[in-house]
């Protein structure tokens, strides 16, 4: 593991925690809901013995500022993430996103072709691609819904139990990514968006423009932007939605699919397996 530096930046009247660990090849790794960017301190740690890996929290998220307007843009989220590029002393990166951090690399993928050398989008949670995508859609605007009814605690819980993630592997799985960023020692102990003030903006503001999210495929081509669209092994072997939409999306973007280990946040658990995957990728996108 090599971390450089740890810093701050400014964007759009937040201000932005971040993390370079490594030298070489750049990689941008956008965190998925909860928007922390200590989830992939194991893998990044791995990785940065090859490659210069980037990390931080997204905006309104662990040790980010949430002076967020009051919708939550893709948008925004991707200049945002081209920001965090620069201030890396990067001109452009390899984009790596799992879930909603997916969705904002293939955003990035359409507005700042010129910050991204190629992107890699884990599970993105797009039901517009989905041959049930009214389903879905509906669902998580029960979900929305629920947040203002009855609170976004309970409404996380039934978003959770909804989505066809393996609820007691992926809590695990986060358990043993916190406790490995608090041994290794190796961030920032600033202070944290509370996880209730987090939930809030997840289930109230995130939700749903990620998952009504439709991606320019057509614009991505045209960039010239190279993809690699990835799905777990269990997520494939128990045809989740969100892997099915995976498959739909490197179809149109005329790329093959590629198999991560694991489920929807095994980098979080098996980060050695999905290292040596990513660093695979890596190499061919050079």
């Amino acid at each position: 593991m090599n971390l450089i530096f740890s810093g701050w930046v400014d964007s759009e009247g937040d201000e932005f925690y971040f993390e370079v660990r490594g030298v070489g090849q750049a990689i941008l790794m956008i965190p998925p809901a909860g928007g922390d960017g200590d989830l992939y301190a194991a893998v990044a740690d791995l990785l940065s013995n090859k490659f210069k890996v980037i990390t931080y929290d997204r905006r309104a998220n662990a040790r980010s500022t949430m002076n967020h307007p009051q919708n939550f843009e893709i948008s925004q989220q991707s200049r945002d993430a081209a920001v965090i590029i620069r201030a890396a002393g990067e001109e452009s990166a390899v984009v790596f996103g799992n879930s909603s951090g997916a969705v904002i690399a293939l955003d990035m993928a359409r507005t700042h072709p010129q910050a991204v050398r190629a992107i890699i989008a884990h599970e993105p949670p797009l039901p517009a691609l989905h041959p049930e995508r009214e389903k879905w859609q509906r669902f998580f605007a029960r979900c929305y819904i629920t947040s203002f009814q009855y609170g976004s605690s309970f409404a996380a819980y039934r978003f959770m139990r909804g989505i066809e993630v393996p609820l007691w592997k992926l809590t695990k799985a986060q358990m043993k990514a916190s406790s490995y960023a608090k041994k290794q020692g190796n961030t920032y102990n600033a202070p944290r968006v509370s996880p209730k003030a987090a939930t809030d903006f997840l289930m109230k503001k995130e939700l749903l423009p990620v998952t009504n999210y439709e991606p320019d495929t057509d614009a991505i081509r045209r960039n010239r932007v190279k993809a690699v669209i990835g799905a777990g092994e269990w997520s494939l072997e128990k045809k989740t939605w969100y892997a099915q939409s995976a498959k739909l999306l490197a179809q149109q973007l005329g790329c093959e699919l590629t198999v991560f280990p694991g489920h929807h946040g095994s980098f979080m658990d098996r980060p050695a397996e999905w290292a040596a995957v990513l660093e695979k990728n890596l190499l061919e996108l050079k």
